[in-house]
């Protein structure tokens, strides 16, 4: 069901502003609105321009936390402490930031040290000292890595050339690691050989001694790095453990002040006096109202929503606990407006039953429970909550149709021992009969939906089209006149005589022809007329007519998906017998049924929602509400603990 709503206005001195918002708006039940929107703009209130001074200190913690790896604690919220705040967190953060700046040295340090390790180790074979080759005065050398197909051209075209020398160190698939050699008059040509060849020159870090004396050590400099890094996150953590309480009172302080100034934007101000304006469910508004008028001088003003029609309240929906998971549903297709029948319960209902005849099996429906319900306490996932009574109403429909994973005799001791000749429903040799009770299942639940546009349209006090409209109650004479006269043609079984029926649907059909204009006549709206003049308003109306009409024919035949889906069902069951073949290979039934619990699981799903948004929501729901979004501090989060 949706809430009933209050507008609720309060008007006070400055002093009292944030004590009002701390103490009223911030447990999840007052849903602040512009209250400058609710004001004529000549009295000279404005909403406040003021700048946001503690989120940015939340999330100067926040960011520390992170850098730190440290958690923050989501406790409750508390009252600022004072001006002190800023200051501690200044020093706090220039002490972090001197121990940052210290390990992005020594990163950089360990960086260097572990290039230079892998840069040298492919030369290790090599025996010279680096500083010295480095250094010749007549010799250029370059140290780098050169391909397989460019060290080949270089050994067929240049082995006999005096002034190249090339020395491989080692080698890998894609070819080799090696410095060449060339006299430094040669130095230009040799490049631009070697460029041809694709050699791929390196640059290594200065050092004196050979490879392997350098690669050792860069190693040993890298452990006092690493040591020294080790070191610094001692000390990081040291300072966050000495000022962890302080800090997580102060974050929780800060939450708590940015939570109230981020509500202070909502407020209309004139010199010392504020204006707030919001909506509080009808059955908190006492408790809200009575701590608002405890704070001090605050004015508190009570109306109800139609006292104002400019403004439309917000939904809030309330079910019980076994209705609250089909809110899944209802929020997908929308909210419902204020004066709106909530769908929720129908769609409970309906959702339930028709997702239990598709998928009728004992033992899938309870394997489906089962994993709905631990799914549903691990993930808490909408979806799986819903699938729960799913799944239960899978395993009642699976009684009537005696099916226990697909097995269709195991359940006949059952009914044998009830005093019955055999299961109720054999679904292959009642194909017929069910694709009938389907159809029969489709009236039904076309007129609920009707009824409940009827019942919606009356709380609205909209008379005209309670009794005319295609969802009227005209429409629902019609329409049962209608399904009446297709009975008796099929030879179906009638509930009225026919001549009577189709008296009804004629006069029906006159009634639904004229329904925009008879619905606001009744109603007593002055522009009855159509505006287009007769002659266009029967044009137009006669081909609404034709829709209307093909609707019902529509909206009804699309009930056979349940019955089409109770039948492959059972199909699919016996392809997977078929397949485990005689004796039955107990793998392939349990392969088989986890396939068909899950392709039919989703299947059934879809299905049920196409049936409820398209064939029955489309009669009675809009779904163009706004959700009540009321700041709840007990639900926020804090970014590190996310």
């Amino acid at each position: 069901m949706v809430e009933k709503m209050k507008l609720v206005h309060v008007q006070g001195t400055m002093p009292g502003l944030n004590e009002f918002l701390g103490r009223c708006c911030l447990d999840g039940r007052f849903e602040l609105e512009p209250a400058s929107q609710y004001m004529s703009a000549s009295l000279g209130y404005a909403p406040l321009n003021e700048e946001d001074t503690f989120t940015p200190l939340v999330e100067r913690i926040e960011a520390l936390a992170a850098q730190m790896g440290a958690e923050l604690p989501d406790t409750p919220p508390a009252k600022p402490q004072g001006t002190q705040d800023q200051a501690f967190l200044d020093a706090l953060a220039a002490q972090f930031a001197a121990l940052r700046t210290e390990r992005e040295s020594l990163e950089e340090q360990q960086r260097l040290c572990e290039d230079a390790i892998a840069q040298y180790s492919h030369f290790l074979s090599l025996k010279a000292n680096v500083d010295e080759i480095s250094g010749c005065k007549h010799v250029k050398v370059r140290f780098g890595f050169l391909p397989k197909d460019g060290y080949n051209k270089l050994m067929n075209a240049y082995a006999d050339d005096p002034y190249i020398l090339f020395v491989p160190c080692s080698q890998t698939q894609e070819g080799y690691w090696g410095v060449y050699l060339t006299p430094r008059s040669r130095s230009q040509e040799t490049d631009g050989i070697f460029s041809m060849l694709y050699f791929e020159p390196l640059r290594v870090p200065g050092a004196a001694g050979s490879p392997a004396e350098i690669v050792e050590h860069y190693r040993e400099n890298l452990e006092v790095v690493q040591r020294s890094l080790a070191d610094i996150d001692v000390r990081v953590r040291a300072l966050w453990a000495q000022n962890e309480p302080k800090i997580e009172t102060l974050y929780s302080a800060l939450r708590y002040a940015a939570a109230v100034f981020s509500l202070r934007r909502f407020a209309a101000v004139k010199g010392q006096h504020f204006f707030c304006v919001g909506w509080v469910p009808a059955r908190e508004i006492d408790d809200v109202a009575a701590k608002a008028r405890a704070i001090g001088d605050l004015r508190v003003v009570i109306d109800d929503p139609d006292k104002d029609g400019n403004y439309t309240p917000p939904t809030k929906l309330r079910n019980p606990w076994f209705v609250r998971p089909f809110e899944f549903f209802v929020e997908m297709y929308g909210l419902p407006d204020y004066d709106e029948t909530d769908a929720t319960p129908f769609v409970a209902l309906t959702f339930t039953v028709l997702f239990g005849i598709m998928f009728g099996d004992v033992g899938q429906g309870i394997v489906l429970t089962l994993f709905s319900l631990f799914m549903w306490k691990v993930k808490r996932n909408a979806l799986f909550h819903l699938l729960i009574p799913c799944g239960i109403a899978s395993t009642c429909a699976g009684f009537v149709y005696g099916s226990f994973f697909g097995y269709e005799e195991l359940l006949d001791p059952l009914y044998h021992a009830l005093g019955m000749a055999s299961k109720p429903v054999s679904v292959m040799d009642s194909i017929t009969g069910i694709l009938l009770f389907a159809v029969y299942i489709g009236v039904v639940l076309v007129l609920a939906a009707m009824f409940m546009n009827i019942y919606t349209q009356w709380r609205r006090g909209r008379l005209g089209s309670v009794l005319f409209g295609t969802n009227s109650l005209t429409g629902v004479i019609t329409y049962l006149a209608g399904v009446d006269l297709v009975s008796a043609f099929m030879g179906a079984w009638v509930f009225m005589p026919v001549p009577l029926a189709a008296v009804l649907v004629g006069l029906g059909l006159a009634s639904l022809l004229f329904a925009e204009v008879l619905a606001p006549l009744v109603n007593g709206d002055p522009n009855w007329k159509p505006a287009e003049g007769w002659g266009g308003y029967l044009m137009q109306n006669v081909f609404e007519l034709l829709e209307s009409v093909l609707s019902y024919l529509s909206n009804t035949i699309s009930f056979l998906r349940v019955g089409a889906f109770v039948i492959v069902h059972a199909s699919m069951m016996m392809v997977v017998f078929t397949l485990a073949g005689e004796p039955a290979n107990l793998l392939v039934v349990i392969l088989g049924n986890g396939v068909v619990i899950a392709l039919e699981a989703l299947l059934s799903a879809i299905q049920g929602i196409r049936l409820e948004f398209y064939e029955m929501f489309s009669r009675f729901y809009t779904g163009g509400g706004r959700k009540f979004e009321a700041l709840d501090l007990r639900a926020l989060r804090s970014k590190a603990a996310e």
